[in-house]
């Protein structure tokens, strides 16, 4: 079951507050059949625990990991993930769209 955007939020606030190292990924930009509409969010803890979903399958999981290096380093980054890529069928966005997602660090 998917979180509502303000439990989101709220899970990134909370986590700040608690001294962790979070990420916020949000989807920017879709194209074609996405899972995910524009606006969705993933929150990510510097332990990798997450909440939220900017598409499902191991879309996540590479959001995931490029939040983890934006955490440590703190330099945002746009992802991009498309059925063009040869890389598409790997990360699991097999829909025949494409979806941009922006990954900045919370403080």
């Amino acid at each position: 079951m998917l979180s509502r955007d303000e439990d989101i939020l709220k899970a990134a606030e909370d986590w700040c507050q608690a001294g962790r190292g979070v990420a916020l990924a949000t989807v920017v930009e879709t194209w074609g059949s996405a899972p995910r509409p524009v606006g969705s969010n993933l929150v990510i803890d510097n332990e990798g625990n997450f909440l939220g979903s900017v598409s499902g399958g191991c879309v996540e999981g590479a959001v995931v990991a490029e939040a983890l290096d934006v955490i440590e380093d703190g330099r945002p980054r746009m992802l991009e993930f498309g059925v063009a890529d040869e890389t598409a069928w790997k990360v699991g966005l097999s829909c025949g769209g494409r979806i941009r997602v922006y990954v900045e660090k919370v403080s």
